[in-house]
């Protein structure tokens, strides 16, 4: 078994936590019945169903997986995807909360630090 360097480890660990906490958030939101406000449905979704991904990916990362720098990858980018469409959505008038646009960017760099990490150490 290789020895996993110190980030890929941290980046891991953040990842599933990450996911966890993604999708109970979600899935509160979602079929909780609980009101967070002016919620974009595409975002709440996309981001319930990413949460999935980040937790695999985390266990990918652990793993030491070959795969997981990929999918890294498609998290990021499909996250800044969702955010410009999020943007666009402000942009024209849409209800939504402020606090979308933080989580949003944090979400953003976090996985293209994860990403990076993860390319770093294939």
């Amino acid at each position: 078994m290789n020895s996993r360097p110190l980030p890929l480890t941290i980046a891991a660990v953040i990842a599933v936590i990450f996911g966890i906490l993604t999708v109970f958030s979600g899935g509160r939101a979602l079929f909780g019945g609980v009101d967070m406000g002016a919620v974009v449905p595409f975002v709440l979704k996309f981001n319930f169903v990413a949460g999935f991904a980040y937790v695999l990916a985390g266990i990918g990362l652990w793993r030491i997986a070959k795969w997981t720098w990929v999918l890294s990858a498609v998290i990021a980018v499909a996250t800044a995807v969702v955010f410009a469409a999020f943007l666009w959505h402000v942009w024209h008038g849409g209800a939504h909360e402020a606090r979308t646009m933080g989580a949003m960017s944090l979400r953003l760099v976090v996985w293209i630090v994860i990403t990076a990490v993860a390319i770093r150490c294939r």
